[in-house]
């Protein structure tokens, strides 16, 4: 499925880190921002993790939520969130469900080996539960910046 802004955004309902659970029900009436990230404590999602917590009070001040979305299971989130004090939720997604209906799950490649994965992809949802803005291949550096000017841009 291949998501495009202004579209509703598609419905989920994950487990997260610190004994939650987000939902798109639970997010209705205010703007959220889903990130997805291949693995949780590699290099690149820990510093993309980091960069949205450092951001945290700014999203906060907006009323937005950023979840942080994986296929990792459960306990690497939770160790993963502890280690590097992360207060948004981190949420396991093992079948892809959400990830797949974000556009987040394609083909790969890596050495000449195709294989299916998570690409590295935010989704900015308004307060009317409509997909206002997709980033679909993330640089890390500088991106929970962007994604911060886009949300200020709702209004």
């Amino acid at each position: 499925m291949s998501l495009t802004e202004g579209a509703p955004a598609p419905d989920f309902s994950l487990p997260a880190t610190g004994g939650r659970t987000v939902s798109l029900a639970s997010l209705r009436g205010k703007p959220f921002v889903l990130y997805f990230y291949p693995r949780a404590d590699t290099p690149g999602c820990t510093k993309e993790a980091c960069a949205f917590q450092a951001g945290l009070p700014d999203f906060s001040g907006l009323d937005v939520t950023v979840i942080g979305v994986s296929k990792d299971k459960m306990a690497a989130l939770e160790t993963f969130a502890e280690k590097y004090t992360l207060e948004f939720p981190l949420a396991s997604d093992p079948d892809a469900q959400a990830i797949d209906a974000y556009g987040a799950w394609q083909e790969k490649s890596m050495y000449g080996k195709k294989y299916m994965g998570i690409q590295r992809s935010t989704v900015l949802v308004d307060a009317k539960g409509k997909v206002s803005k997709i980033w679909p291949k993330v640089k890390v550096e500088g991106h929970a910046e962007d994604v911060l000017k886009a949300v200020r841009a709702l209004g």
